[in-house]
């Protein structure tokens, strides 16, 4: 249980517990969507297709302890990471504290209730489809713009 309820209004990313930094994750699925960077331009496109362990009614990994071991491409995010990285969203909260933004109205921490990032319209839950029931080397045709 994290002591500090607002934790992430007075430390730096640098500064947080493991429990507190997976606690900035508002469970929206974005990261785990396919994404397709446009080499020439740097420019990352995402895709309405999840990761196969990525559940896609509740939004969370199936086997987040082992996700990195179970799927290739899989990059845990770290704290060096949030402030190079191109392909975060800006809705995401690391990299809008990274960035010295506060945490949105709809965030579970701010909010209190974990279904807010759904009701705001954030999460994919329920936009988006698993990566077994499609073809991915089509994925430019399934290009989204619906967040962001």
């Amino acid at each position: 249980m994290i002591a500090d309820h607002t934790f992430w209004q007075t430390k730096t990313l640098d500064e947080m517990t493991r429990e507190e930094w997976e606690a900035l994750c508002d469970g929206c699925g974005k990261c785990c969507l396919h994404k397709i960077e446009d080499e020439a331009s740097s420019q990352v496109y995402y895709t309405y297709v999840a990761c196969r362990l990525l559940d896609i009614t509740t939004c969370r990994c199936r086997d987040y302890e082992h996700r990195s071991e179970l799927v290739k491409d899989c990059v845990p995010l770290t704290i060096e990471m949030v402030h190079t990285i191109q392909w975060l969203p800006s809705s995401c909260a690391y990299r809008r504290l990274a960035e010295g933004r506060k945490l949105s109205w709809w965030h579970p921490l701010v909010s209190g209730d974990p279904m807010t990032v759904r009701d705001a319209g954030v999460s994919v839950c329920g936009r988006v489809i698993p990566e077994g029931h499609v073809n991915l080397a089509k994925l430019e045709e399934m290009v989204v713009n619906w967040f962001d």
